[in-house]
């Protein structure tokens, strides 16, 4: 096994007992910057429809990327069930322009840069001693804390209940692009 098994193993383990919140859970509403420094609410998002929320580690995670420019591809269809996309980081709205930039992604990333959002949506953990000694999270996050976000997945109906979760404790593991599709056909076909 290499170091970076061994490593990405301690990682997993510190974040194994975050649950996020769960199929029937109420979310909670919020209102974070995007890119260009807009307020954006959760409440005025579902005006229109659902909304697939997606929280990543940060624009420095090679994982998030991908993960973000694969909901990226299946935007369209997710909108024709009316469905919008909010990507969140912990990271400054200046960083959620270089992700928007760099993946060109045509929907909002908000910055949680006090993790207040992250926290209620129960997804914060500590990476452990390990991490930060590979990783200053400190220089990362918006308000220099040494928590991440562990990636998540919720699509949330019009009357903020979740509609489906994915949290994994295994950061290279997501909900997929596919699998939103699926669950959005299932629920407003």
């Amino acid at each position: 096994m290499s170091t970076l098994q061994e490593f990405q193993k301690l990682v997993i383990a510190n974040a194994s007992h975050v649950k996020g919140l769960q199929v029937g859970d109420t979310a909670t509403d919020f209102k974070l910057p995007n890119a260009f420094g807009q307020f954006i609410s959760l409440s005025e998002v579902l005006k229109t429809g659902p909304v697939i929320l997606k929280f990543y580690r940060g624009d420095w995670c090679p994982i998030c990327n991908l993960d973000l420019r694969d909901i990226q591809q299946y935007k369209d269809q997710y909108q024709t069930f009316n469905a919008s996309i909010i990507a969140i980081s912990p990271q400054k709205p200046d960083d959620a322009l270089s992700i928007t930039q760099k993946n060109e992604l045509g929907f909002e990333v908000l910055s949680d840069s006090n993790q207040d959002v992250i926290a209620a949506y129960h997804l914060q953990f500590d990476p452990g001693t390990d991490y930060h000694q590979r990783r200053d999270l400190s220089e990362l996050n918006g308000n220099g804390s040494l928590t991440l976000p562990v990636p998540a997945t919720f699509i949330i109906d019009t009357n903020f209940k979740v509609i489906a979760s994915h949290v994994e404790a295994n950061y290279t593991e997501r909900m997929s692009a596919t699998d939103i599709l699926k669950i959005l056909e299932q629920t407003y076909a």
